[in-house]
């Protein structure tokens, strides 16, 4: 296996949002959650790691616990344009490697976040890397919550949407667990590498049509001719947490492990 090239990590936080307010600051076992997803990012050999975050409050936790963070402009659009200001500010060169790792993810793995990085370092003329998992519960495939992506047989995902993709033309809706042995539904996971010209051609893009319609950023850079390499998550990744119910889970999941 290549040697990873060395890549820093940019994890974007706002307090604004609509179903759970304030959860980058929400306590798990004692730690403000966007303090946790520092830890685990901290742990997966990155050079660096930045919080990119518009509210003071955040601000201030991140620095009270002695990690990196910068405070960045309030009308961003989206979390890649925000990670994009520190990669400016950082004057990281066209070649580094940033990985974009969602502020609500406490419990991710940090051998996922430096697997983005190999993939980007495998793939020298790569611009976009991540990762999926095998879906094994038929309902996830329902659910608009859980974003499906299909993917080629050379490792370049080939669309993502919130609808059950691939559908099955032999009455899908009634079909159960054993049909998901195919292997062919796969949930993405929201974590993304750069390199830093990939990031800076995406920023500069206007909004597609197919990004519109499912509420999916990344179709902004499949509908420009932009591969985006993909791959199986070598340890399972915990979903984020979006909900009040999520936050509980988390903290359950937490609690067990101590």
């Amino acid at each position: 296996m290549q040697k990873i090239l060395p890549f820093s990590v940019v994890i974007p936080a706002r307090m604004a949002s609509t179903r759970l307010p304030g959860k980058p600051l929400a306590d798990i076992a004692g730690l403000p959650m966007i303090v946790r997803v520092v830890e685990q990012a901290l742990e997966s050999g990155a050079s660096e790691v930045v919080v990119a975050t518009d509210d003071t409050r955040v601000n201030d936790a991140v620095a009270d616990h002695g990690y990196d963070v910068m405070m960045t402009r309030v009308d961003h659009v989206s979390g890649s344009d925000r990670v994009m200001e520190v990669v400016a500010a950082k004057q990281w060169s066209a070649e580094h490697l940033v990985i974009n790792v969602q502020g609500d993810e406490p419990l991710i793995p940090p051998t996922v976040i430096a697997q983005v990085a190999q993939l980007l370092t495998e793939h020298g003329d790569a611009l976009v890397a991540t990762l999926c998992e095998a879906i094994e519960d038929s309902a996830l495939v329902f659910d608009p919550n859980v974003v499906k992506v299909v993917r080629d047989n050379t490792g370049r995902a080939r669309y993502f949407s919130r609808a059950p993709i691939p559908w099955r033309r032999a009455d899908f809706a009634g079909a159960q667990r054993p049909m998901l042995n195919e292997r062919a539904w796969w949930r993405h996971i929201g974590i993304y590498g750069y390199r830093v010209r990939g990031l800076q051609r995406f920023c500069t893009l206007p909004t597609s049509v197919l990004e519109r319609i499912e509420s999916l950023e990344q179709l902004r850079l499949l509908e420009n001719g932009i591969d985006i390499w993909i791959d199986e998550a070598v340890d399972a990744v915990p979903g984020g947490v979006d909900t009040p119910a999520d936050l509980e889970r988390v903290r359950a999941l937490i609690a067990a492990r101590r």
